[in-house]
């Protein structure tokens, strides 16, 4: 019943703009921090941007930071990653993920099947 479905994802010039989607189902996004990550070719996972559940602050890695946004629409049950001035090095897998920790129920940690992102003339 759990599933996080990215969308969004293509082939983008440099300079260019993207926004991914997460639409997340059986479950409620607002009480798990949520996670955008990415796997660029030849490189380990990266975290890129996460928000919290509780506050709504987020953080972002130093490479994508004062370009990438991301956001919630608790009502739709989604998340986004907006992308704007986009380099050939963003280029990679995207992931979205959902975690909760509970000392009741334990680890929850829900992961989407990922989207490609290209960026490149």
């Amino acid at each position: 019943q759990v599933q996080l479905v990215e969308s969004g994802g293509g082939l983008v010039q440099p300079g260019g703009s993207l926004r991914l989607s997460c639409a997340a189902s059986g479950f409620t996004i607002s009480n798990y921090a949520m996670n955008w990550y990415r796997r660029a070719p030849g490189k380990e996972r990266e975290l890129v941007a996460s928000t919290s559940s509780t506050s709504g602050t987020t953080n972002f890695a130093n490479s994508v930071k004062g370009r990438f946004t991301i956001s919630r629409d608790n009502a739709k049950n989604t998340v986004y990653l907006q992308m704007n001035s986009l380099k050939p090095e963003d280029t990679a897998v995207y992931y979205c993920n959902a975690y909760r920790t509970s000392f009741f129920v334990g680890t929850l940690n829900y992961w989407g099947q990922g989207t490609q992102v290209t960026v490149s003339s």
